[in-house]
């Protein structure tokens, strides 16, 4: 077994822990580079509930989105036509409402599988990925299942206006997981390897996502194709840490409802990463085993890329960065 190394810092007047190892990091079995108060997803204390991930939309007509400001982690997904949708990951500080929720992909169950056994609150999915939703280790949250926390709103168009009453999905959430180790390292900015950045753009065929920094905000404000992203509650997300993490984006073996072959973004593998923190630009190194295991992000030396205390957004794509 590899040296375990744990530090204590004091940062922004909260411990984070810190674990260094030999073994790499997430998945089964690792040891947990927080405590039990310590958010996995964010370094932040506080209570942790049972981790739920929602699928929600991202075209024009689905914005502002509600309750994107309080998830955890946020995943940007490529996806049919070009565009973009999200899968937003929930644990600590729940949002009211949450939405719109969309369907899910093939691809969603590959990088949750890395959360253990999640709830997943999705609008539906295509005839063949439903049979891959019931057998993967998800507790499922879509209409069918949990019908109660599902309503519609009337100042927008079908299928852009189903959202969902958070506390009704952790109702029906029952067994899924609490946060575990996926990976992530918090702590103080590494040392060299960065250069000052004030804005990142990730491009998609017909989407376009943008990041920048925000001093007064200590974070990432978020735009889609130009817009600035507010929620519902007139706040903008700003991510603490941001990572653009390039990946292999394949035509899938299935189709969507409307039979167009859906992207399959494949996570599971290793590759090149910006990470984004406090307005500068680290060149990263990510690598994530196998579907089981959490993600590393290192620096060129191999080092573990610490992530900056709060909220963190990844941006799939399969350009060069």
């Amino acid at each position: 077994m590899g040296a375990v190394v744990v530090i204590a810092l004091l940062v922004g007047g909260a411990f984070v822990l810190l674990r260094g190892d030999d073994q790499g990091g997430g998945g089964p079995g690792a040891s947990p580079s927080a405590s039990p108060t310590t958010s996995y997803f964010t370094g932040e204390r506080g209570e942790n509930g049972p981790v739920i991930g929602v699928k929600i939309d991202n075209v024009r007509a689905a914005r502002p989105q509600t309750g994107l400001d309080s998830a955890d982690i946020v995943y940007v997904e490529p996806v049919e036509g070009g565009l973009t949708r999200l899968l937003a990951i929930f644990s600590g500080t729940p949002p009211e409402t949450v939405g719109p929720v969309r369907s899910a992909r093939e691809s969603d169950l590959e990088l949750l599988r890395q959360f253990g056994r999640p709830a997943l609150a999705y609008s539906g999915a295509s005839s063949a990925v439903l049979p891959l939703i019931r057998e993967a280790p998800v507790v499922d949250l879509s209409p069918a299942n949990a019908g109660a926390a599902y309503r519609r709103t009337g100042d927008r168009s079908a299928p852009h206006n189903l959202l969902a009453d958070y506390g009704a999905l952790q109702a029906r959430a029952g067994d899924a997981d609490p946060p575990r180790d996926i990976g992530f390292r918090f702590g103080p900015p590494p040392q060299g390897g960065d250069t000052a950045e004030r804005s990142r753009t990730v491009g998609y065929p017909a989407a376009s996502v943008e990041f920048s920094w925000s001093s007064s905000a200590k974070g990432w404000q978020v735009a889609f194709d130009g817009d600035p992203v507010t929620t519902t509650g007139a706040r903008r997300p700003a991510p603490a840490t941001v990572v653009v993490q390039r990946v292999e984006v394949r035509r899938s073996r299935l189709s969507d409802k409307l039979g167009n072959a859906s992207p399959y973004v494949d996570t599971v593998g290793s590759g090149e990463a910006v990470v984004l923190r406090d307005g500068r630009a680290y060149e990263a190194r990510w690598s994530r085993p196998s579907a089981d295991s959490g993600t590393e992000f290192t620096q060129p030396n191999g080092a573990r890329l610490p992530f900056a205390t709060g909220k963190v957004w990844i941006a799939f794509t399969d350009r060069p960065l």
